[in-house]
């Protein structure tokens, strides 16, 4: 059971109820002393128990402190970060911060660490991290980069293994999270990519972790309002290379999902958490702690002048802002039983606060053992359990076999998360192929059946292929699964081409308000269609100077031929694109065996799918480095053999259909350009730099738009 306490206000003086909030509360080496450090220029030590300040400290004026300050409990001093890259050190009886040791590092302070039992602990920005005294005998040493330019530090903690630091960075770069685990006993860093949960289809807010000696525990709220949990060994089974973990649901629907700041997560036991934020029942923060092992809400605290979405917690304290003051809650969590847990054990409360025997939505927590919905469902449980500890003991793989037979979709679930946390053996590849046959193999016997989440952690684990199991594209195709469809096509290297032209039906001839309803990935699709408008825009609002008028020097210049505002904006969807790009045009595939299945797709399509492609022919020109923006975009070889494919097998289609006449003008009037460019710049070159076949596949080009009549024309490939 737990319980929270009546709240009292440590902080006489208002703080900042901004977005920064404070930059942190940190233990002294004395009981009950805290550092608290303002966003601003100040520190200031605190008594919780007699609720006052013991010492106040601030750095000059035009000065910004930049990292929380923390306490040396080797020496029993303070340190403090300024300007990002000034380091300073003083104690209780120091006055002014502007006359106490300094020192003035080489790079851009993120954090540092301190806890008992070692020295503090520096972690720069760019991912490098020193110990404090190494770092004073050389301020000015070289700080080396670890994570890249565009990856940024988001969360950070310590932790004390074997008696040994093991510090963890969580990063982010283009809404994608990294782990970074350095342990100190081996000087060994590892990576590990936080791939999301097959439920989990929104962004991180808070995370939050505890660690034992086999595993870190990283919890994760998300701005869905649930938290999810990642499993990150201490021990890493291979140091050089870049490892997945994948997020699992935890909990389900603490908060709110329509809130998008003022949330905190803390993990306060092995079974207790602290949660910061709005629940889904109420309008008002509040404070709630949760049993995550019986999956109940134990008790909750309104905070009615509303919360920064900062949470520290120290002993039996928890520290959070709420209004525009410091306040401290002290709680109480008992150990972990069922009773407790269903609130049934006799105890005595503090006024201000309340025990909620409260329970999220059981069909969630059936995926943990808890609930039935009938004494039926019970005893047939009870009699499987006596079953099979009769039975002898089978392995892992094989009892997943036999749950997947009979039982449920949630519970299948969960037996299966279960499994792939398990450390693999040399013979994970067969099983993980048994697994997926016996899931399809039950999805043909009962039709109602499609374990989707299943089949998506499944597909994750890397180590599928077409021909290990055949039959899941082809089950994805009767459902029309977009998402497992394009997850294949990025994996798997044995794609038949016609399952190939299969899925490429089904991404152009799906409407989009089913596509809006899929969980796709539109980050590697590049908007552009907002940067015609911005060019636009700044064309538009260029004014005189220097008594120079930009309209005027172009005036002359004409526009590229074939090149219109209709050609500048995508004809599709950006979840249409990103199965067309990402998907696609990425696949492997045989000309002789692709092109007799293109001729079936339909004229309509057809057209789409060659707009969409010379849209990304025009975007490519534009560039010098002929490229597209994005993460792994389509080459321009890939778009151009794309083009001639879809030419080569609906050649007389294109040619009649009304619709594509302007998109055939258009690829004239472009073609007809690039020719002429292609044959000047040749020339000049003297054939040394320019590719050798680009003139013929424009030709070719050229001679199929102009055509009248059908026919197979030759086509080269572009380089």
């Amino acid at each position: 059971m737990a319980a929270l306490e009546e709240e009292f206000t440590l902080s006489g003086v208002p703080l900042s109820a901004g977005p920064d909030g404070l930059l942190g509360v940190e233990p002294s080496d004395r009981t009950d002393q805290f550092l608290v450090t303002h966003s601003g220029r100040t520190v200031i030590l605190y008594k919780v128990s007699d609720q006052k300040p013991l010492g106040s400290w601030s750095v000059k004026q035009g000065q910004i402190i930049t990292c929380p300050a923390v306490c040396n409990f080797q020496t029993g001093e303070y340190i403090v970060v300024h300007d990002d890259r000034v380091l300073r050190i003083w104690n209780n009886e120091d006055v002014n911060l502007d006359k106490v040791f300094k020192a003035t590092l080489s790079a851009e302070v993120c954090r540092i660490h301190s806890v008992q039992g070692t020295e503090p602990l520096v972690l720069f920005k760019k991912g490098a991290i020193r110990g404090l005294e190494a770092l004073l005998a050389e301020p000015q040493q070289k700080i080396e980069t670890v994570i890249s330019d565009e990856e940024i530090i988001k969360w950070t903690k310590i932790f004390m293994v074997f008696k040994h630091p093991v510090l963890i960075f969580i990063t982010e770069k283009h809404g994608n999270y990294f782990a970074y685990v350095q342990m100190f006993n081996s000087r060994i860093l590892s990576k590990y990519t936080l791939l999301p949960g097959q439920e989990e289809k929104s962004a991180i807010q808070s995370f939050a972790a505890s660690a034992n000696r086999k595993f870190i525990s990283l919890m994760s709220l998300s701005s869905d309002g649930c938290i999810y949990e990642t499993l990150i060994p201490t021990h890493p089974s291979d140091r050089e290379k870049n490892q997945v973990v994948v997020r699992s649901l935890l909990l389900k629907a603490v908060v709110s999902g329509d809130v998008r700041n003022g949330v905190a997560l803390s993990v306060l036991d092995q079974d207790h958490i602290a949660v910061l934020g709005t629940p889904l029942s109420a309008s008002k923060e509040c404070l709630s702690i949760w049993n995550i092992k019986f999956q109940t809400l134990q008790a909750s605290k309104d905070l009615l002048q509303g919360t920064s979405g900062q949470l520290w917690y120290y002993g039996e304290n928890l520290f959070m802002l709420h209004g525009k003051f410091l306040t401290v809650i002290p709680y109480k969590c008992e150990v972990s039983s069922l009773a407790g847990a269903l609130g049934k054990l006799k105890h005595s409360y503090e006024p201000g606060s309340h025990a909620v025997p409260h329970f999220v939505n059981w069909e969630t927590s059936q995926e943990y053992g808890l609930g039935s919905q009938n004494s039926e469902q019970s005893r047939i449980l009870r009699t499987r359990k006596v079953e099979v500890s009769l039975q002898p003991a089978v392995s892992a793989s094989a009892q997943l076999l036999l749950t997947i037979k009979n039982d449920t979709e949630k519970h299948i679930e969960v037996e299966l998360r279960k499994f792939l946390a398990i450390k693999q053996t040399p013979e994970f590849h067969t099983t993980i192929g048994d697994i997926v046959t016996g899931l399809l193999g039950r999805c043909k016997a009962e039709p109602s059946f499609y374990p989707r989440n299943c089949l998506m952690q499944l597909i994750q684990t890397h180590v599928l292929s077409y021909s290990l199991c055949p039959g899941l594209m082809e089950v994805a195709l009767e459902k029309t699964d977009v998402q497992i469809l394009q997850l294949c096509l990025q994996q798997f290297p044995d794609i038949p081409e016609s399952v190939t032209c299969a899925c490429l039906k089904i991404f152009l001839s799906i409407d989009d308000d089913s596509l809006q309803e899929t969980d796709i990935s539109t980050e590697s699709v590049f908007d552009y269609s907002d940067t015609v408008r911005d060019e636009k825009m700044e064309e538009q609002t260029e004014i005189m100077e220097n008594g120079f008028n930009p309209e005027e020097d172009n005036s002359n210049k004409e526009k590229p031929q074939g090149t219109t505002e209709e050609t500048t904006l995508s004809p599709v969807t950006p979840k249409r694109a990103a199965l067309l790009r990402n998907a696609v045009l990425h696949s492997a595939y045989s000309e002789a065996f692709l092109l007799p299945h293109l001729k079936n797709i339909p004229a309509q399509h057809v057209t789409l799918f060659l707009q969409y492609l010379y849209f990304l022919y025009l975007k490519c020109s534009e560039n010098a480095t002929m490229t597209l923006p994005g993460i792994q975009p389509p080459t321009l070889n890939q778009i151009m053999d794309w083009i001639c494919l879809l030419l080569d097998a609906n050649f007389t289609v294109v040619v009649m259909i009304p619709e594509a006449k302007r998109l055939l003008i258009n690829l004239y009037k472009f073609v007809k350009a690039q020719v002429c460019d292609c044959w000047i710049y040749t020339e000049f070159c003297l054939y040394s730099q320019a590719p050798p076949n680009y003139h013929l596949f424009l030709n070719f080009v050229l001679e199929i738009v102009i055509s009248n009549h059908g026919g197979f024309v030759y086509r080269s490939k572009l380089w």
